[in-house]
């Protein structure tokens, strides 16, 4: 049985955020009460999963900015011969998919879709993907798909664009 398709675009004003649940309420709260402010501010860009392009119906949700991570904070591996202090990198800010459609692998699909965006020819240079998961089931989900924590940072994991590439 094949999943339906879906499509992934930025959020717009047609899109209808007041139904959307996860299951975690700073989640909820966020995208239908900040982040049409954060993109209009220009602090994040938020894309939204959809049934269809034309779909206002949001299955899931995630947010995508600009971040550096320290060579300190990075295994030692992962930065011989680097010549700065530290990398770029892209910060998945907020991840989530509407509770009636989890464990559908869309979390996945999603975040695929932001390592595309992250490596694009016309997006700003990045190293590596950097998340913040907001709890132990979902770092356990990133650690699953080889993110790792920082050195001082554990509660903030990290995963090079290459390597995920190659996981997804």
């Amino acid at each position: 049985m094949g999943s339906p398709e879906v499509a992934v675009a930025l959020l717009r004003k047609g899109h209808d955020r007041s139904t959307f649940s996860c299951g975690k309420p700073p989640l909820d709260r966020y995208l239908q009460r900040q982040a049409s402010q954060d993109v209009r501010r220009h602090l994040a860009a938020v894309f939204v999963l959809t049934s269809q392009p034309t779909s206002a119906e949001i299955l899931g949700y995630y947010t995508l900015t600009s971040a550096s991570v320290l060579l300190a904070e990075l295994p030692v591996h992962q930065v011989s011969n680097f010549p700065y202090p530290e990398v770029p990198a892209t910060l998945v800010g907020r991840l989530a998919v509407d509770s009636r459609f989890q464990r559908r692998g869309y979390g996945g699909f999603m975040l695929f879709d932001a390592c595309i965006r992250a490596q694009a020819p016309t997006a700003p240079a990045s190293f590596a993907m950097v998340v913040d998961p907001i709890d132990e089931d979902a770092a356990l989900w990133y650690e699953h798909l080889g993110f790792i924590p920082l050195r001082e940072q554990s509660n903030r994991l990290f995963i090079p664009l290459a390597t995920l590439s190659r996981a997804l």
